[in-house]
């Protein structure tokens, strides 16, 4: 059947369900783009890759007045709708232990805290949360004290749209579960949000004129005025943070150029067949999804197109209940927030180092960033204590997937693995305490580690 680029039963449910403003326009305009031919598909014969990028150390550091000007305009804003479900949590993934009595809202507390008093900055922190995760999330930044200011929100919430079924692009019913009719319009959902919800507003009010995002799980993402300043010395309207990548990136989104004008492209915009996407020598930087906005800009350009800015579509296909493969396969229609780089007149990438991308998706993940490969220090800076390149941790998906199993596990902490290269499980292998590895090591099972041990240089 042809697919139809506009669906007036899916933004009839959408209006009625509350979506209104910037975030209709949006999702207005994923229903164009839907009907599009080869709809948000960016095939690699198409693209060219990226020559090199300015660094982070290039940039000039500001004076201590100038550092303290900037930072006293600028937001911090997470991303904070996350709820865990790939390792079986059912709230808030920032409510997640990291390190001994500290989840990462905690951290992230602790890094705006010092920014501040180093500075003598506002820096507000500002959460974008889902109802889920709202409360929670709040109840835990109440323990520090005011981190938001005058005028200031402490958060907003994320937008939803309606779940399209597959079969003929109308919106799905799920009696069952009214809730899973809805689904979040992916992290580019930020632009239509912060508008719609009177934030974006509420933040040029008190003077805040840039914004610094970054998901919540990504606790290298600390603000830092050398990129702040160079924003607002050259008037940079957006700039996107990547990191040259590795063959662990080869599923992450990339930069690339695209009819002379940059481009972000994710998994889901690659076409069947093309396997051009994992070759990270030809594409060599990658989306951090760090970002950095001129709120002024992003008023202006939402003045002129209340959608702006004007994102690719992203088809996500799944099912109504991601817990059950038989349920009615649907299409959720998402953007992605770094994609804006393509449609900013103005927009820059600049080159970080890998410690501002250390992201937890994973049960692997989360086992590094507890061992003491990671050290948190009092201000909240998750410092790499690893000798070379970072850990690559492979946990057997069958034993270690869900955190309750992890943590079954590993019932007494973390191997050591800050002189580990590579560490990869197979099999159900519980881990006892001080245990350390060393090297590439791999472990299978049935085992069980004792105390102590010593994995890998020849033991």
């Amino acid at each position: 059947m042809n697919t139809p680029g506009y669906s007036a039963a899916v933004v009839a449910k959408a209006e009625a369900g509350g979506v209104h403003g910037t975030e209709l326009a949006a999702l207005r305009r994923r229903l164009r783009q839907l009907g599009e031919r080869q709809a948000g598909l960016l095939p690699g014969e198409d693209l060219e890759p990226l020559a090199d990028l300015p660094h982070l150390d290039e940039l000039p550091s500001p004076s201590p007045g100038q550092a303290r000007d900037v930072l006293d305009r600028l937001v911090i804003v997470k991303l904070n709708g996350g709820l865990g479900t790939s390792m079986g949590l059912e709230g808030p993934k920032s409510v997640l232990e990291v390190k001994p009595g500290a989840n990462f809202l905690d951290v992230l507390a602790r890094q705006v805290l010092a920014l501040r008093e180093r500075h003598g900055a506002r820096l507000p922190l500002v959460l974008m949360n889902s109802a889920i995760t709202r409360d929670p999330s709040l109840k835990v930044l109440d323990h520090y004290g005011d981190l938001s200011a005058p005028g200031v929100p402490r958060d907003f919430l994320q937008g939803r749209e309606p779940k399209i079924r597959a079969s003929d692009f109308e919106p799905v019913r799920w009696p069952a579960d009214p809730d899973l009719e809805w689904c979040p319009p992916g992290h580019g959902d930020i632009y239509p949000a912060l508008a719609a919800s009177g934030t974006l507003d509420a933040l040029l009010g008190a003077g805040l004129c840039y914004a610094f995002v970054s998901n919540s799980d990504n606790l290298g993402a600390l603000a830092d005025v050398r990129i702040a300043a160079w924003l607002a010395a050259e008037q940079v309207p957006f700039a996107l943070e990547a990191v040259r990548g590795t063959p662990a990136d080869r599923k992450g989104g990339h930069l690339a150029c695209y009819q002379g004008q940059l481009v972000l492209r994710e998994t889901a915009q690659v076409p069947d067949g093309d396997d051009s996407f994992t070759d990270v020598e030809r594409w060599r930087w990658y989306n951090t999804n760090n970002i950095w906005i001129d709120l002024r800009a992003l008023k202006d350009l939402q003045a002129a197109d209340p959608a702006a800015p004007d994102l690719p579509l992203i088809v996500n296909r799944k099912t109504v209940d991601p817990r059950d493969p038989d349920s009615t396969p649907v299409i959720q229609l998402e953007s992605a927030m770094g994609a804006a780089i393509g449609s900013i007149p103005g927009a820059r990438a600049v080159h970080v180092p890998r410690s501002r991308f250390a992201p937890v998706k994973t049960t692997n993940d989360l086992l590094v960033v507890r061992s003491d490969a990671y050290e948190l220090t009092s201000d909240g800076e998750m410092r790499p204590s690893f000798d070379g390149q970072e850990p690559v941790v492979t946990l057997d998906e069958e034993y270690y997937k869900l955190l309750p199993d992890f943590e079954q596990r590993f019932p007494d902490g973390a191997p050591s693995l800050r002189r580990c290269h590579r560490f990869e499980v197979e099999g159900d292998v519980t881990f006892g305490a001080d245990v350390v590895a060393v090297g590439d090591v791999l472990v299978t099972g049935p085992r069980q580690i004792p105390d102590g041990e010593v994995l890998g240089e020849g033991n």
